[in-house]
């Protein structure tokens, strides 16, 4: 079985990422990006080349989360691919992208887990709800009651180390 392979592009927004409609009512952003060269020198070392520029296009949905997101100066990675197009009789050349995301290497952000934290709670529940029907789970419960000490049985409350286990 073969592995199902994408192109990449690493590089930086070299202009602010521009959303506009498409003539069909989607969204399209448009940015111009630039890949690093470096060269290896003799001794190790590497010496950095001039940058190479080049279009950076996606579309609909992943458009409008790409311009919330990116700003002028951002290292990214994008997955997609290359695209050769005739613009006012010159050929040019753009990268199509499908994904793309801050180089982690790079770059330095938080991520927000709340969505996924609500999946879980939510997830959790059903689970209890489920677990209060399932002998093998009401049974655990009782025996994680059972070697609760007396002070949290009566308080409602679980010790934290035991908190990290029941998770």
């Amino acid at each position: 079985m073969a592995i199902p392979t994408r192109e990449a592009l690493s590089g930086f927004i070299a202009t602010d990422p521009q959303l506009t409609e498409t003539s069909n009512g989607g969204h399209r952003l448009y940015a111009r990006v630039g890949i690093e060269q470096f060269q290896r020198n003799e001794d190790g070392s590497f010496t950095q080349l001039e940058s190479e520029f080049t279009n950076l296009v996606m579309f609909d949905k992943a458009a409008e989360r790409a311009a919330e997101k990116f700003q002028k100066g951002d290292n990214f990675i994008a997955e997609g691919r290359s695209n050769t197009h005739e613009y006012q009789g010159e050929q040019r050349e753009q990268f199509i992208a499908s994904r793309i995301g801050h180089d982690n290497n790079r770059t330095t952000y938080t991520v927000d887990r709340s969505r996924q934290e609500r999946s879980s709670a939510d997830r959790e529940a059903s689970e209890r709800a489920a677990g209060e029907r399932d002998p093998a789970a009401v049974a655990l419960a009782q025996r994680e009651q059972a070697l609760q000490p007396e002070t949290a049985a009566a308080s409602g409350t679980v010790p934290a180390d035991r908190a990290a286990v029941a998770r």
